[in-house]
């Protein structure tokens, strides 16, 4: 494995996150320029992407780099048959760095260990969003001035919900306290809570989405029900309108208050709630772009000071 490869947050220490963060700082004021010049990245979305595809593509464009690879696997050499091995072995003889999305868990991983060439794992099915943990770090710590003592409340899909998975487990360093809101068919994974008990991290578990919940919370984390995610329709069907935010719920809300989303959003934030000063979810998509840019010079080794 490429000791620059990004496959899990829980892989990269806490001072590793910090000098992400201050890059990403770096890149909001120096967005365009040319340190990927002669670099070529290939993007592997084996699942369907808009946010994620395009701003690390963006990113690459901004810093000077070429692109290569497809946005939808039937346009692939897995629809002939061929081995997710050998298309990162393949892909690996065309690019410096490959980022990659793909429907099994795991996947990420396992394309570390046939090449040499570092992986940036932008998705691998319910498991882990690492770049979406450090754009969502990125926007908390904008928002809050910090990243320590910070209530979060987690909100929707927090079973199958990779970004939730991976903003927790970056958090341990930061003392946070945790609300879980969920129905119990998507409440938070066991394995998830045994890591917050292991660490110290203070949380509740609820199926409320209670005004004390909000009025404590210094950031809400929406998270969307993913159909994509369930085998059973019906079980879909049951649990896909439990929670919907409001604009007048958050009349009583501390001042700081942020909301946040990984998008796409289905219903779960009224559009109502989109012109209060405390809705962040389109900035935060914003901050994707300097986040990426940031994970890829660091991917790359590239040193930007």
């Amino acid at each position: 494995m490429n000791s620059n490869s990004l496959v899990s947050i829980a892989d990269i220490s806490k001072d590793e996150i910090l000098d992400l963060l201050d890059r990403a700082r770096y890149f909001e004021e120096h967005s365009n320029s040319k340190i990927l010049d002669g670099r070529i990245v290939a993007t592997l979305f084996f699942e369907p992407s808009t946010r994620t595809r395009l701003s690390f593509e963006t990113a690459v464009n901004r810093l000077g780099g070429r692109i290569i690879g497809f946005s939808d696997p039937g346009t692939s050499s897995s629809v002939k048959g061929e081995t997710l091995k050998d298309t990162i072995k393949m892909v690996s003889n065309y690019a410096d760095l490959i980022v990659m999305r793909h429907h099994l868990e795991g996947a990420a991983r396992y394309a570390t260990e046939v090449t040499d060439i570092p992986i940036i794992n932008a998705g691998d099915g319910a498991n882990q969003h690492p770049s979406q943990t450090m754009l969502d770090l990125y926007s908390i710590y904008k928002t809050q001035g910090r990243l320590t003592d910070l209530t979060i409340t987690l909100v929707g899909d927090l079973k199958y919900g990779r970004t939730v998975h991976s903003l927790l487990m970056a958090m341990k360093y930061f003392k946070p306290r945790f609300n879980f809101v969920a129905a119990k068919e998507l409440a938070m994974p066991q394995e998830y809570k045994d890591f917050c008990d292991a660490e110290g991290i203070e949380y509740t578990e609820t199926a409320d989405f209670s005004p004390e919940v909000i009025n404590t919370s210094d950031i809400i984390y929406m998270t969307r029900v993913q159909r994509e995610r369930f085998t059973d329709p019906m079980e879909y069907e049951r649990v896909k309108d439990l929670y919907t935010l409001h604009n007048a719920m958050l009349d009583n809300s501390k001042p700081n208050l942020r909301i946040l989303h990984p998008l796409p959003r289905v219903n779960e934030i009224d559009t109502d709630v989109d012109d209060n000063p405390k809705a962040y979810y389109f900035e935060q998509a914003h901050n994707g772009l300097f986040a990426r840019q940031a994970i890829i010079t660091r991917a790359l080794g590239i040193n930007i000071r």
